[in-house]
């Protein structure tokens, strides 16, 4: 089969189109990897994986402000303010102002908290974490440093 030539306009090389077709296949197979596993964890524990993300950056984190835990959890502050309302309003954590400097808000975990993150299943599930820990660890490496320079690849300039 004669595949149709992309030309790599920088370095003028060409690849086969087939490439892209398998890298957007791949994608694909990922993000529905993701929603499933999503769905998973809000039937398990009744938590999105955002949720989830910013749960465990909480208890990672110990009492922590808005911003450090945009960071850590790759979103908007907004949408971590809004996370935060509704697992305050669940009583899942608690925010509270700086005594020292009442523009500061710090988050802390409730003891539900506490208890939803120690039940919960994790971002992939056990079978996941599984498999790749079974991987050689420069394997794995490899793999961290493959998808964080295509998710840079991918991320809007």
């Amino acid at each position: 089969m004669n595949e149709q030539q992309i030309k790599n306009a920088p370095s003028g090389e060409s690849f086969p189109s087939g490439e892209l077709r398998g890298l957007m296949k791949s994608i694909r197979r990922i993000v529905r990897s993701i929603d499933l596993q999503s769905r998973a964890l809000a039937r398990a524990s009744g938590l999105t994986t955002p949720q989830l993300v910013v749960l465990i950056g909480v208890a990672e984190l110990g009492e922590v402000t808005t911003n450090a835990l945009s960071e850590f959890a790759d979103l908007s502050p907004a949408t971590v303010v809004t996370i935060l309302e509704n697992l305050e309003s669940r009583a899942i954590v608690e925010r509270y102002r700086s005594t020292a400097d009442r523009r500061i808000v710090y988050t802390r975990l409730t003891d539900k908290g506490r208890a939803m993150v120690t039940a919960s299943p994790g971002y992939f599930g056990a079978e996941f974490v599984d498999r790749f820990a079974d991987l050689p660890h420069e394997r794995r490496k490899a793999m961290l440093a493959g998808l964080e320079e295509l998710a840079r690849m991918m991320a809007r300039a």
